[in-house]
């Protein structure tokens, strides 16, 4: 799908972006809302958006595809709300980082066929529409979480972003993406900000920072509100993969005790092996 019509709801870092990137590949009308006045005007005169409705209702009413790209508790709100107010033949995605619950909404909804989840893996842990950028979706992966029976609809929404954003559009079930982002995305996120309170409480005054921790810290400046969120709604699966850190933790404190160098080095080495493949 290339929709002559787009509608984004929320002009955070992804919304914003999806408005320069669609205007920029061509897309004539993109419509937008925020529930922040200040940044709907921004958006307008930025060039993200031909324009920005009071409501989000009258975006829904207005567009070909509605794309919800705010918090995920939001989405799932907006989903209740707008999803009676799309046009005819108008279909809906969302762009958060946990898909069981919105997609799972969808079916209750019956919403199978004008529906499917999206993720693109082009976060930041910079918020609101300042943190923005034409390019953000280039190349990057997005996932596509189709409800049951809606493969349609999913594979007209894989389009868009392809076609669109110039992202590649993997499309897989809504659990299994859950599962997967619990061990990629969530746990780094409360790693990053473990190591963060632990050297927010140790640290010596004055004390400066290397760049390694800085490297590792990097996503505890991520916004509190939304990792909440994604959290509470992934805790099933993110809470088995913060109980497996134990072993490998455990290992290398054995490996310490014991003043066994061999050990040490294997741990390590384990680490560095498997950091090398995924850079190549």
């Amino acid at each position: 799908m290339r929709p002559t019509r787009l509608g984004i709801i929320g002009l955070g870092a992804i919304g914003g972006s999806l408005g320069r990137q669609a205007k920029r590949a061509g897309i004539p009308t993109v419509l937008g809302w925020s529930p922040e006045p200040a940044e709907r005007v921004r958006a307008v005169q930025e060039g993200a958006l031909d324009d920005a409705p009071a409501r989000p209702e009258e975006v829904a009413a207005r567009v070909e595809l509605l794309v919800l790209a705010a918090p995920p508790a939001a989405n799932l709100a907006l989903l209740d709300r707008l999803h009676a107010r799309l046009a005819a033949g108008a279909i809906m995605t969302d762009t958060g980082s946990v898909k069981r619950g919105i997609v799972a909404r969808a079916e209750t909804l019956r919403l199978a066929e004008r529906f499917a989840g999206s993720h693109p893996l082009a976060g930041t842990h910079k918020s609101g529409f300042d943190a923005s950028r034409g390019e953000l979706f280039t190349n990057a992966i997005v996932y596509i979480t189709p409800a049951r029976g809606g493969e349609g609809v999913a594979r007209e929404i894989a389009h868009f972003w392809e076609s669109v954003c110039h992202a590649v559009a993997v499309t897989l079930p809504a659990a299994t993406h859950d599962a997967q982002l619990a061990v990629s995305s969530h746990l780094p996120q409360v790693v990053a900000s473990l190591l963060a309170h632990f050297l927010a409480a140790h640290l010596p005054p004055g004390a400066e920072l290397g760049p390694g921790a800085k490297d590792t810290t990097r996503l505890a400046a991520s916004e509190p509100q939304l990792w909440t969120e994604i959290l509470l709604l992934n805790r099933d699966q993110v809470l088995p993969a913060l109980r497996a850190l134990e072993e490998p933790l455990g290992a290398l404190e054995r490996a310490l005790e014991a003043g066994d160098a061999k050990r040490v080095t294997e741990w390590l080495a384990t680490a560095a092996a498997w950091r090398r493949r995924v850079e190549t």
